[in-house]
């Protein structure tokens, strides 16, 4: 749980420095006065319109070219430098007029591409946290034949059925033998029990316990035998050899009205733990690793 308040807490963090970016990229696109600029301005009181309020461009150029005139007139018609430090009474400009500034549009650009990643980002996590199931595929339930079809498959080729799409590898258990139920029963969780008893199969998770790397089945040893570091388990995924710290992890099988097998790949049940031997399986050929 403390992982999604993690991710929630960064995405709300993200946002509000996305808008408090955009706040200052728009205050700042126009420029400002400084303050000696400023309160020039405000101790001018020469130039206002009829109404008391400040006075529009037009006027400001009129006036301008009267104290120009004035200027020129008083030095002989020579011109006139104008003095350091003067400033002219100060007009906002209408952004209207201005449109969008280059500034803006690069502020701009890069809150836009800021925020899609973010977006991106989050709903990335948000998938790997809680993917979907219920659609089918890994991660939901997957219908993988007929049960009777599958068996028989099994018993031709001499090795599990690979169900692509679960990731799993479907595997016989000896349900007839009470010995192998009665230890079964003590190690496997009942969800997994009731798949070995009832329908007499087991659904295996492909993915080694040791480092995840993909199992294959020797057609030799009749073993699981991990090509990567020689983790070695028996046709039903009990640990036999190698560093696995495990059994073959499993997946949870039921038999629909139609007599499809479904394996449900949301819920992984860990592998029965080192020892466990319920079939006393040894290998029944040379081994392939």
């Amino acid at each position: 749980m403390l992982v999604p308040i993690v991710i929630i807490l960064i995405l709300v963090v993200a946002a509000v420095s996305v808008v408090m970016l955009a706040s200052r990229a728009r205050g700042a696109s126009t420029g400002g006065l400084s303050r000696e600029t400023r309160g020039r301005d405000a101790g001018t009181t020469d130039i206002v319109s009829t109404e008391g309020a400040a006075a529009s461009s037009t006027e400001l150029e009129a006036t301008g070219r009267a104290r120009s005139d004035e200027t020129r007139s008083s030095s002989f018609g020579g011109l006139v430098r104008r003095r350091r430090g003067e400033v002219v009474e100060y007009e906002p400009v209408d952004e209207e007029e201005i449109g969008v500034s280059r500034r803006q549009f690069l502020n701009r650009g890069i809150l836009i591409a800021v925020g899609f990643s973010l977006t991106g980002f989050g709903a990335a996590m948000l998938g790997f946290l809680w993917p979907l199931q219920g659609l089918g595929g890994f991660g939901g339930t997957v219908n993988i034949g007929k049960l009777p079809d599958i068996l028989a498959a099994i018993d031709a080729q001499q090795k599990p059925f690979y169900a692509a799409q679960a990731r799993a590898y479907i595997v016989r258990f000896p349900n007839t033998d009470k010995a192998a139920l009665a230890l079964a029963k003590k190690v496997y969780k009942p969800a997994v029990f009731t798949d070995m008893s009832t329908l007499g199969i087991v659904a295996l998770y492909q993915r080694c316990v040791h480092l995840g790397c993909r199992v294959p089945f020797c057609q030799t040893s009749q073993w699981f035998e991990c090509p990567c570091h020689g983790s070695k388990y028996s046709r039903v995924g009990e640990k036999k050899a190698g560093p696995a710290p495990r059994g073959l992890d499993r997946f949870y099988a039921i038999q629909s009205s139609d007599g499809s097998i479904v394996v449900d790949t949301g819920n992984i049940y860990l592998g029965p733990p080192i020892g466990t031997n319920t079939t006393n399986q040894n290998a029944e050929g040379p081994l392939c690793v």
